[in-house]
């Protein structure tokens, strides 16, 4: 056996770490039942399938629960937990996270802690505009939504990349600037300077909370994991809604940034999500301290 990831678990009885898990499958199937269904009829869509291939936790992972460290299981029935990878017994006869295992192959929490309070410490940038998925179609014909239009066509796109001040910090959405917008933007981000170029402003570095939860997983709650998808599909809505796409078709009101009225919407929505995110990322670094420390 080996020790708890923190000296005082909280204790689950059977009866209770069963009905979290429950609430939770009923909470996730909720929140994929659309993507099934579409994926089932062949049917593509332009923001929401970003949450399954951009970011590639499958809906049934997603609904498997874990108590997340610091908790451990009791009753007969966590026995079953045994078989899982990164479970083991404890003290008591309890089940819950093997913290050194966990640690041992998930190299990735340093990095995630790291990386996670650097961006906790500084204050939010804003004023980007969501311009990142305009340089992503600047003076190409290859777009990455090729069933749906551009708002302002190909012209009247590539005029507000050219008229505007492009400031991408976020190295995961500057790869996908085209050739042609790359020296447009102000930044240079890289893979390795992502910890000391990411900001709590950022719509795409707040989305990523959700693949830093899950990349965590069984260490960080599912209903945190949870949180931080519908944060991110939130955010994704924002995105794709600022984005030179016209998604009325689907449903979704474009916000114009290119005029200042939108740029104004998009300023306000980037900060409350800046706000949620901090409590969010709090969390996850919270997750990474009891690792580190158990």
């Amino acid at each position: 056996m080996r020790k708890t990831s923190i000296q005082a678990p909280t204790v689950l009885t059977e009866q209770r770490w069963r009905e979290r898990a429950e609430r939770h499958g009923e909470r996730v199937d909720a929140l994929v039942a659309d993507h099934l269904r579409r994926r089932r009829e062949g049917v593509r869509h332009p923001v929401e399938d970003f949450l399954f291939t951009y970011y590639n936790l499958k809906p049934a992972q997603l609904r498997r629960w874990h108590p997340g460290v610091g908790t451990v299981l009791a009753g007969r029935g966590a026995r079953v937990r045994l078989e899982e990878r990164f479970y083991t017994e404890l003290p008591g006869g309890t089940v819950g996270l093997d913290t050194e295992a966990f640690l041992a192959a998930r190299p990735v929490v340093a990095f995630v802690e790291r990386l996670l309070s650097s961006v906790a410490s500084r204050p939010p940038h804003l004023g980007c505009f969501g311009l990142h998925e305009w340089a992503m179609v600047y003076r190409t014909e290859q777009v990455r939504h090729d069933r749906v239009p551009l708002r302002l066509g190909r012209e009247g796109t590539d005029k507000v990349v050219e008229s505007h001040r492009i400031q991408c910090s976020h190295f995961d959405a500057f790869r996908f600037f085209t050739e042609p917008a790359r020296p447009l933007n102000t930044l240079r981000p890289t893979r390795e300077g992502q910890t000391a170029m990411d900001q709590p402003g950022c719509l795409h570095a707040n989305m990523d909370l959700y693949k830093w939860a899950y990349k965590l997983t069984p260490a960080v709650p599912s209903e945190l994991v949870v949180d931080c998808f519908e944060f991110a599909r939130e955010i994704r809505t924002l995105d794709m809604r600022a984005s030179p796409y016209d998604l009325t078709a689907w449903g979704y009101a474009p916000v114009r940034v290119e005029t200042a009225e939108g740029k104004a919407d998009y300023m306000r929505a980037q900060q409350d999500f800046a706000g949620r995110g901090a409590v969010l990322r709090e969390r996850l670094l919270d997750v990474c301290r009891a690792l580190r420390e158990g």
